[in-house]
């Protein structure tokens, strides 16, 4: 099972990077939009909690039935070294819901607890051959369950990136010296 080894590496060090990354954007700032557009913090959060939660939930679901047959052709797809390069920017397919934003721990707590729930279901499925089972992506084709892990890792890794352009650009608070 060296795959899944690697697999759960990749999970934690993006995740390890992204939370050191979500650090350096002060809580009263957690929700506030960069000045030229984009998501915020808070938002980015929600994204990344949206797909990871997507992702463990198909995943628990199409492993419970019998595997389907995919022609070579259908299992095609583009590198998932595309996701953590940002080089191609997408819009999500799925739409960001605004009650999802909440203050900076609380998201970061339930960023942390939908890993949790991924590791525990790589963990309940170790003896299974999840390579058997696959669904197709929005963008890049036909991914395997092992291909979607490591999909989550890459796009955490991506929005790292895009983490730190956040902390970036927003505006820095001014010490000021009263005499």
């Amino acid at each position: 099972m060296a795959k899944l080894d690697l697999i759960l590496e990749k999970l934690a060090h993006a995740q390890r990077r992204l939370l050191r990354s979500a650090d350096s954007v002060p809580a009263d700032q957690w929700k506030t939009r960069p000045a030229r557009g984009g998501w915020s913090a808070g938002e980015l959060i929600a994204h990344l909690i949206v797909v990871e939660r997507g992702v463990v939930g198909k995943a628990d679901r199409i492993q419970q039935k019998t595997p389907k047959q995919f022609s070579f052709f259908q299992r095609l797809h583009l590198p998932i070294r595309l996701v953590e390069a940002r080089v191609i920017r997408q819009k999500s397919p799925t739409p960001l819901d605004p009650e999802l934003i909440q203050e900076k721990e609380t998201m970061l707590a339930a960023l942390r607890d939908v890993r949790e729930r991924t590791l525990a279901f790589l963990e309940e499925t170790q003896g299974r051959n999840l390579s058997e089972y696959r669904w197709r992506h929005p963008f890049l084709g036909s991914f395997d369950m092992y291909d979607w892990f490591q999909f989550v890792a890459a796009h955490e890794a991506r929005h790292e990136k895009q983490m730190r352009e956040i902390a970036a650009s927003l505006p820095k608070a001014i010490a000021t010296l009263q005499k």
